[in-house]
């Protein structure tokens, strides 16, 4: 018993110890370089501008699918939590280039821990919230009569599993998968990690990724298979279904895509650093640029939802520029006319207790109410 509680307070000690973090950074090789004297560099500075770009992108993209009531569907509540994971991974990034350089040496370990797992923790979160959209979706498309309810309790559960699996992901080292003991089990690119620990988080990662590459597969064999079929094709209600669906796997087909192109760079730097001996591969002291690559999916997120989804693109340019596109009174203002992919059909109170209705098209149908409930004008554009 004193053995075991000597033991767990030498463990708590370490976590606290600054000393022990510099011996790992020094045991790797990297104290070698000069990156620890210094403060920020241009580097890091065009890095931090990116994660504010980030968190601006997926803010703006969040509050339209927060305030458009066409977002308020099951599919769209998953590409939210996307959306989240994309915003927290920039707060992480900023975070991590603050505390790094000349910073991570006064860190101790379990600050160093809660840097580094912050960063797991969103990965792993964007990662398994790409898994949870292809799950619904293929749960959805082979029973394309799901009632609403039970659809929603799914994509909650989803959720709910996807945070909790990421938040275990990031706290695991700090529960004791670390290499504070032994430096030989000790990482190059994350002195303080376990290489095992690494190991088994790119590999997790890269299962997810196949899985999903698998769903969509089905999905998209599933639904051309069925679109092609007469019988099918007869019933108009199966035939825009099926079109939405291809729309929204387009979209988050892409947002794979690019993601695997993002983060496949530092996975293969991660699998160097697990099979790599100490101080020798040069290139694994240079992950900083992988991780910027990296960090570049986050930003590119937000701009795949606005180029591949219309509604989404139409629910963005009016959060934007609304104010701009329409007068007090709730016209549109001769300038909307360079925007004419929008469309603002949510009914808008205007000051005089008017609501208006305006959308654009060949034919459009105006309501005005309820000082006139009555008046309906048609408008030919």
């Amino acid at each position: 018993m004193e053995a075991f509680n000597a033991s767990t307070s030498s463990k708590a000690a370490s976590y606290q110890s600054n000393s022990v973090l510099q011996l790992h950074y020094n045991y790797t090789g990297k104290l070698d370089e000069d990156r620890y004297m210094d403060g920020l560099k241009p580097g890091n500075i065009c890095f931090l501008f990116i994660c504010l770009l980030i968190v601006v992108e997926n803010c703006v993209v969040l509050v339209a699918i927060w305030r458009n009531k066409k977002f308020h569907m099951p599919m769209y509540y998953l590409l939210g939590n996307l959306t989240l994971s994309d915003l927290l991974a920039g707060f992480t990034y900023m975070l991590n280039i603050v505390l790094s350089g000349r910073n991570t040496l006064t860190l101790t370990p379990l600050l160093w821990f809660l840097r580094e797992g912050g960063v797991f923790f969103t990965l792993a979160a964007s990662v398994i919230s790409l898994l949870a959209i292809a799950v619904e979706r293929y749960a959805t498309i082979l029973n394309m009569k799901t009632h609403r309810r039970t659809k929603c309790n799914r994509i909650l559960a989803l959720i709910v599993a996807s945070w909790a699996l990421s938040l275990l992901l990031g706290v695991l080292p700090v529960l004791g998968w670390n290499c504070l003991r032994c430096l030989s089990w000790c990482s190059t690119v994350l002195p303080l990690y376990a290489k095992s620990y690494i190991f088994f988080c790119v590999f997790m990662f890269m299962t997810v990724l196949l899985a999903i590459v698998l769903l969509y597969g089905r999905i998209f064999h599933f639904v051309k298979s069925n679109t092609q079929n007469p019988a099918r094709n007869q019933h108009k209600g199966f035939s825009r279904r099926s079109q939405k669906y291809m729309v929204l796997l387009k979209t988050v087909t892409v947002v794979v895509g690019v993601f695997i192109l993002c983060w496949m760079p530092l996975f293969v730097l991660l699998l160097l650093d697990f099979v790599c001996p100490v101080k020798s591969c040069p290139v694994l002291f240079k992950a900083d640029y992988f991780l910027g690559v990296a960090m570049i999916n986050s930003l590119i997120n937000p701009v795949i939802y606005t180029l591949t989804s219309r509604d989404m693109r139409r629910a963005i340019v009016k959060l934007l520029f609304q104010r701009c596109l329409m007068t007090r009174e709730g016209r549109m203002r001769k300038i909307a006319a360079a925007f004419p992919q929008c469309s603002f059909t949510k009914m808008e109170a205007n000051p005089r207790g008017m609501e208006t209705s305006i959308s654009s098209g060949n034919a459009t149908t105006v309501h005005v109410k309820p000082i006139y409930p009555k008046l309906r004008v048609s408008v030919v554009s």
